[in-house]
């Protein structure tokens, strides 16, 4: 048994307003959107960019998130139980996102937005958009742990934590904690290499500096973390290290091109 450990039992609805009740989740979420799109706008007036790109990135980019990552839950994770009630998809309220959904479209609503309105490479956009995205993905896994949900194995760590909400009596990993620490120091890394280096210049290179911070983290977080899905009792990783690899992959030819490029 620990020599200490966090009972955690932390109410996941923030407030009520009448039957409207609000839960940190969806608030940190919403909280996210809000900097990270405050940020990209400052990111786009150094640059010169026109005002309203900000504002059709928050678009593309919230549509994309929840889309994606509620389709990633289901074809990821949960196919077998929605294939027979597929109207179910379409109830998010009830729980269930992926955040390699999520990233997948992402990419597409960032290949879009390149095409459609900014006509500039799709890695010009990746290299601005990544930045904020390390902060908001932090917010999201706070809210993670708001709900008492996705965290690790059992721990003697003295930073272990009961969930008693989800009727927990031992200490287990707090791995929500692990990658929101890891993705808001890849946040401030990223800030430093844009306006102290000027990182930008180098094309690809912030957009593989995101994609490998952020699924290196994954991946070995995922190692101290319950599945998900009792399907991936059975396999040598688990499905979120799976998606995580081809991530880890494009991020490092990312970097290794953007460093030998000579374009500055």
């Amino acid at each position: 048994m620990a020599l200490a450990t966090i009972i955690w039992d932390v109410n996941p609805e923030a407030f009520s307003i009448g039957f409207i009740t609000v839960r940190w989740y969806g608030l940190l979420y919403a909280m996210g959107f809000l900097l990270g799109i405050t940020i990209l706008g400052k990111i786009f007036k150094r640059e010169n960019c026109p005002e309203d790109w900000a504002d059709k990135v928050f678009i593309y980019m919230v549509l994309a998130v929840v889309i994606g990552a509620r389709l990633g839950h289901v074809f990821f994770y949960a196919w077998d139980y929605y294939k027979d009630n597929l109207l179910e998809i379409v109830m998010i309220w009830h729980g269930g996102l992926a955040s390699h959904g999520g990233a997948i479209a992402m990419l597409i609503a960032a290949w879009i937005f390149s095409k459609k309105v900014s006509k500039k490479s799709f890695l010009w956009l990746g290299d601005r958009l990544f930045i904020p995205s390390a902060m908001v993905a932090g917010l999201i896994r706070i809210g993670n742990l708001m709900n008492s949900e996705i965290y690790g194995h059992a721990t003697d760590l003295p930073w272990g934590f009961v969930f008693v909400r989800d009727g927990g009596t031992m200490p287990m990993h707090p791995t929500q904690i692990y990658e929101a620490l890891a993705y808001f120091a890849l946040f401030a890394f990223m800030m430093y290499l844009y306006w102290v280096k000027d990182a930008q210049k180098r094309e690809g290179l912030l957009t593989g500096v995101g994609f490998t911070g952020i699924f290196v983290a994954r991946f070995f977080i995922e190692f101290v973390k319950n599945n998900q899905e009792a399907f991936e009792d059975d396999l040598m990783l688990n499905m979120g290290q799976y998606l995580s690899i081809p991530f880890i992959a494009i991020g490092i030819w990312l970097i290794i091109r953007a460093l030998r490029s000579n374009k500055i």
